[in-house]
């Protein structure tokens, strides 16, 4: 079977900071797999080369075979397009822009008179006629050029973003927690299903049946998910008035609320206490029992041996270790980056 995630010699820099370095692993589907590694490791700056954040200054991240990227078609052609014709007018325009001014007002304006707006009107047909000419297709071409260019280059600055990535099946929780406070908490999950709604501008304006059953089936998604994670009860509450483990619970709902294949819950134990880690044990493995693919950052070594099939181990941005629960703890490595080197003499 293929490998749903490939991460393949990743490496981030940062000017002279390497946060990561050759960084490869490979997470087959239906795996939880754990990133794992002491504070600084590089961990959630790979979670944000995978997600789009960032992009990787060498290496590639695949996912279901292939790297994750806006395709060329007539969308982007049409937006280049436009944007050329749009930017070729304004420039034929600003280098006539004194002659029409001094043709439409000037020569038009009276002091104490109405402005003669027929006849000012009139003589703008001439200095239009005269930026036709020619001579006057250069800046036209330049602004062309110009325009082009550059809605060609944002295009590509914006091929691998977190939107994009988010749209190809991959979805993250958060370090910290970045919920919308004062939604609800079912507002909150219906936010994450932004990505897979299919109703347009058109159909929220005039209100038609295809967004009225959008929204109901959105709704009843909503309220499966709150289910799942035992928060139904508390749908209409802000969300801000949730203890703290509950917040974890519904960032990972607006997570899944995106229906991914593959889950990214970065550090999701922070700040939970035993009771509610052993709880978040168990969500991780029903969420697999979804099919959905889980990667995961976190320090909880009891969550990460009791719910991982495969452990990568990071230190100083490089991996050092990568195996399973039972080889990674026994790993001098992983254990020397932990608790130390002894040094003797």
């Amino acid at each position: 079977m293929a490998p749903i995630l490939e991460v393949d010699r990743v490496t981030m820099r940062f000017g002279g900071l390497v946060a990561n370095e050759d960084v490869s692993f490979r997470v087959e589907p239906g795996q939880v797999y754990a990133v794992i590694g002491p504070n600084g490791a590089g961990k959630t700056t790979l979670f944000n080369a995978i997600t789009g954040v960032y992009q990787p200054s060498a290496g590639e991240v695949r996912f279901e075979g292939s790297v994750i990227r806006k395709r060329v078609g007539p969308r982007l052609a049409l937006r280049v397009l436009g944007t050329a014709v749009v930017s070729a007018i304004a420039s034929s325009l600003a280098v006539n822009i004194l002659s029409l001014w001094k043709a439409v007002v000037v020569a038009n304006y009276a002091y104490g008179e109405p402005f003669a707006w027929g006849k000012a009107l009139s003589c703008a047909g001439p200095v239009l006629r005269e930026a036709g000419a020619a001579w006057t297709w250069l800046p036209a071409l330049i602004g062309a050029l110009v325009g082009g260019g550059a809605a060609f280059v944002l295009w590509l600055r914006r091929r691998r973003t977190p939107d994009v990535v988010q749209r190809a099946g991959i979805a993250r929780t958060f370090q910290n927690i970045r919920l919308f406070g004062e939604l609800s908490v079912l507002e909150n999950v219906l936010v994450g299903m932004h990505a897979r709604l299919r109703t347009g501008f058109l159909e929220n304006l005039l209100r038609l049946p295809s967004f009225f059953g959008e929204r109901h089936r959105s709704r009843d998604r909503a309220m499966e998910l709150l289910r799942f994670v035992g928060l139904e009860s508390r749908a209409p509450d802000a969300a801000r008035n949730l203890p703290y483990g509950l917040q974890r619970r519904l960032e990972i709902a607006r997570a899944l609320a995106s229906s991914p294949r593959l889950l990214l819950l970065d550090e999701p134990a922070a700040g939970m206490n035993p009771t509610e880690t052993v709880a978040l044990t168990g969500l991780i493995r029903q969420i697999r029992e979804r099919g959905v693919t889980v990667l995961l950052i976190e320090h909880h070594m009891r969550v990460v041996m009791g719910v991982s099939d495969r452990i990568c181990v990071l230190n100083f941005g490089k991996r050092i270790a990568e195996g399973t629960p039972e080889q990674i703890r026994s790993d001098p490595a992983c254990i020397e980056a932990y608790l130390g080197k002894e040094e003797l003499g």
